[in-house]
């Protein structure tokens, strides 16, 4: 397993992930590009206000931050990591600890697309 700390990380990666845990929606949506995505387990976010709305309803206000990174990767220019996050949210039916993997896309400086998935683990068949 890969283990990155958020100083190896790309720099509009790493600016999010610090927005996200200062509970700041201002910082998270300024990582993005200004028409710049989210995909949030299949909600969609398009432009900067609309991410910025998104990171505050969804993120700041339930106080989620990430508690540990679990592993970060390049892959084919893109940026993976999966993270251990925790909030004041509803937790009813998931998993403890609850592991997502956001897909950044990046262009340049800035996200321009953030894919989030809570991922299961592989499991062999039986």
């Amino acid at each position: 397993m890969n283990t990155t700390t958020r100083t190896e990380m790309p720099t509009p990666v790493a600016r999010y992930f610090t927005g996200m845990n200062a509970l700041d929606g201002d910082a998270m949506a300024a990582a993005f590009a200004e028409d710049g995505m989210v995909n949030d387990i299949r909600r969609e976010f398009l432009g900067r206000d609309a991410i910025r709305r998104w990171a505050e309803e969804e993120s700041v206000a339930a106080k989620v931050v990430v508690t540990r990174f679990v592993q970060a990767r390049a892959h084919h220019g893109d940026w993976i990591a999966d993270v251990e996050v925790d909030g004041e949210y509803d937790k009813t039916g998931l998993p403890d600890p609850l592991v997502l993997t956001f897909y950044f896309s990046l262009d340049g400086d800035e996200v321009s697309r953030l894919i989030i998935i809570g991922n299961r683990p592989d499991e062999p068949e039986s």
